[in-house]
């Protein structure tokens, strides 16, 4: 398979997996052959693309970081929570409970897993930015963590902590939480105050471990010093709060914005990098990054020597350089062939772009 972003989906191309909608009800079969009415329908689900098969890349698999109807039903959970406090109504514990038993759900889906990479290209962005941000923040937080070698309690734990992250901000001005131009001294003041709302907040309401409560109140702390809400830094902030820091600004980063478009992976990850000692742990950083694919599977992209293909493969170790089907050169269509970038006779082509315009080739 391999994704296509969503301005590039044309009639005739085959669905390569399922699609499911805000419900986690299914709107789209593997296997579907797209028309005009079936691409519109997906641009309404707010998708960034999909994948598509072809034969140039039907035997490439993709394995999604969790499935598409938990992420999905984990939102719609999430969101409960949320509109119950919006609306002053209480959260019933069951509700709580609810999102443990569906981090534990994804946590038990990233295990199974565990020595893949993440393809960000999976963590879809919806309108309902809010609790699909936190969907993606635990999902990540989940994969550090089980890098880090955390036992299944504390990554359910740090899994729960991650999704209910940003929960303070229920308790902020909504016209401070929309704005679209930057806050006045006062507005940040008052935003600054949601991890401590946060931490007060399930401490309050559902209790939960502490390590979860502490993720939640240091996600906004730096490494060197000069965050909030209590400016501590190093490792006197928490574990789950220095995981949980990294994991929100990357799919932040990684997020289509009302005020600006996401990064690709690799510009991510870049300032991520970037920010090491100052925002982040160092020794945290060096593992994230081996897990996060820059050039997802299935993504088409250009080489620095011309060539144009497709990621069929990615490593650890060599998380720049991955294997790549190429199927162009130039503008010229070549007969498939295969190019390692981690070997050794490869080391003077690099990849430099992703090939989005090349992405509804009929190679």
């Amino acid at each position: 398979m391999r994704f296509v972003p969503i301005f590039c989906l044309r009639n005739g191309m085959i669905c390569g997996d399922s699609l499911y909608g805000e419900r986690g009800e299914l709107v789209l079969a593997r296997n579907t052959v797209l028309t005009a009415d079936l691409i519109l329908s997906i641009r309404k689900l707010n998708y960034n693309g999909i994948y598509v098969v072809d034969d140039i890349s039907k035997d490439i698999p993709i394995v999604n970081t969790i499935n598409d109807r938990v992420r999905a039903q984990t939102v719609n959970g999430l969101k409960d929570i949320f509109i119950c406090n919006d609306k002053n109504l209480p959260v019933s514990q069951e509700k709580f409970t609810d999102m443990e038993n569906h981090i534990e759900t994804i946590v038990d889906e990233i295990l199974k897993n565990k020595n893949m990479m993440v393809n960000m290209v999976d963590l879809k962005v919806f309108d309902d930015y809010t609790y699909y941000h936190s969907v993606n923040v635990a999902v990540l937080s989940i994969v550090l963590g089980t890098a880090l070698g955390l036992d299944k309690t504390e990554l359910c734990n740090l899994g729960f902590g991650a999704l209910l992250h940003d929960i303070g901000k229920v308790f902020i001005d909504k016209d401070i939480l929309n704005k679209r131009g930057p806050l006045t001294d006062d507005e940040f003041k008052q935003m600054k105050k949601h991890p401590s709302l946060g931490y007060d907040y399930l401490i309050k309401e559902f209790g939960g471990s502490l390590s979860s409560q502490l993720g939640i109140l240091d996600h906004h702390e730096k490494f060197r010093g000069d965050g909030y809400p209590n400016d501590i830094k190093g490792e006197d902030i928490s574990l789950f709060g220095r995981i949980i820091s990294i994991a929100d600004v990357y799919d932040a980063l990684a997020s289509d914005r009302p005020y600006r478009k996401a990064l690709i992976p690799s510009e991510a990850i870049e300032y991520i990098m970037g920010a090491t000692y100052t925002f982040f742990d160092p020794e945290l950083v060096k593992v994230f990054i081996t897990k996060i694919a820059p050039y997802p599977v299935g993504t088409c992209v250009k080489l620095s020597n011309g060539l144009i293909g497709i990621v069929t493969e990615n490593f650890e170790s060599y998380c720049l350089r991955p294997n790549v089907r190429v199927f162009q050169d130039g503008d010229f269509k070549v007969t498939p062939f295969e190019i390692r970038l981690a070997d050794h006779k490869s080391l003077n082509i690099t990849v430099i772009d992703f090939a989005e315009d090349f992405s509804n080739s009929d190679a």
